[in-house]
């Protein structure tokens, strides 16, 4: 079966009797679904830069006393090396819970408001800004590839 690049794949088609109102809402509740994952990514930056810079100020440590300053080495070492990133934990613990709490309900709401409202399809709001803005029949704007 050949795919018409002229037209919206139909994963992105509104369904019938789905109004304006609707596609515009469900599309920002994806929106808002998307900062979250740009945060959730953030939160991993943090993750692996306090990981990085942990064990960076071992290395740290361990120079500091080579150079003859074991009273700052072993300070450093027993006050901030392995510390606490908030209260009792870890980054990787703050990942875990907002992932746990938060990332996946939001996750699993956003999925079914597309499936009460929207028969599940994603970026129908999108295809549909797509399909208004492309030049029709000209390279480089086509509805598919």
């Amino acid at each position: 079966m050949s795919n018409d690049s002229q037209h919206p794949e139909p994963r992105h088609v509104r369904p019938e009797n789905t109004s304006d109102d609707t596609v515009e809402a469900i599309g920002k509740v994806s929106e808002a679904l998307e900062t979250i994952e740009r945060a959730r990514g953030h939160l991993y930056s943090f993750h692996q830069l306090m990981g990085h810079a942990d064990l960076q100020l071992g290395e740290a440590v361990a120079a500091l006393r080579e150079a003859g300053h074991p009273t700052q080495a072993d300070r450093l070492e027993t006050e901030m090396v392995g510390r606490n990133a908030i209260d009792g934990r870890w980054s990787f613990q703050i990942v875990e819970e907002f992932d746990d709490l938060y990332w996946s309900h939001f996750r699993s709401h956003e999925q079914q408001v597309r499936a009460e409202l929207q028969e599940g399809k994603r970026h129908v709001f999108e295809a549909e800004m797509k399909e208004s803005r492309r030049t029709h029949n000209a390279p480089g704007h086509e509805a598919t590839p």
